[in-house]
């Protein structure tokens, strides 16, 4: 196979979709730290300095032009794929294969399109009111902003479409996390069991922190 081959076969596309989620997923592990602070329970002071830290830093503004060329790569490529499969597998050979796979491996576009209406809330909420108080060099309290947004007029709102986005994210991670190794080769009978169980474990711990928030602020459990 030549290099042009390559670049344009299956394989090169579940190459790059397997290295956009990797790199997706070291995001969430940087992430889901930060958020975890709200925990403390200190009024947010210790979180408001980390958030603030990575607003502030240039080497994170850069990092997250990545990000988000990476999200816009992993989308596309999802989308290439499924189009793909669509037109190479046989109606017999798909109806056969339902049992063999698990509902979520087959239900990965409406778990992604979950993921990008929680995405554009999330940043919408979150993500821009930060990006305008530091391009006006103002000071924003997000942690405040968290509050205002799960316990506010619209927490009806609000909260259950987090809580389902993060649902989605588990689902999307179970069977997103041990793919992503399998596309790069990191198949054997010695290591395929504890990847499988460290996704298993990310996929349920990540998201149940995420949708842990939410609940904490309206609940009252946090100040």
């Amino acid at each position: 196979m030549s290099n042009k081959e390559f670049l344009t076969s299956s394989l090169a596309k579940k190459f790059v979709m397997a290295a956009t989620g990797l790199f997706l997923i070291s995001f969430l592990v940087v992430h889901v730290s930060i958020n975890s602070l709200i925990f403390l329970n200190d009024g947010g002071e210790t979180f408001n300095v980390a958030a603030g830290f990575m607003a502030h830093n240039i080497i994170i503004r850069i990092m997250e032009i990545g990000l988000f060329v990476g999200l816009l790569m992993h989308i596309y490529q999802a989308w290439i794929l499924t189009q793909e499969n669509k037109k190479a597998r046989p109606v017999q050979y798909a109806v056969q294969n339902e049992t063999a796979s698990k509902w979520y491996s087959r239900s990965m576009g409406i778990l992604g399109s979950l993921l990008l209406i929680f995405l554009a809330v999330h940043l919408y909420n979150f993500w821009y009111p930060t990006k305008v108080a530091v391009a006006a060099g103002t000071e924003h309290n997000t942690y405040n902003e968290l509050k205002e947004v799960f316990t506010g007029e619209l927490w009806f709102v609000f909260v259950p479409v987090y809580i389902l986005g993060v649902v989605s994210l588990g689902y999307h991670l179970l069977h997103g996390f041990p793919s992503a190794f399998q596309s790069l080769g990191f198949n054997h009978k010695k290591y395929t069991p504890l990847i499988n169980a460290i996704g298993t474990g990310f996929s349920i711990i990540v998201p149940l922190i995420f949708a842990l928030m939410p609940l904490a602020f309206l609940l009252g459990i946090l100040d």
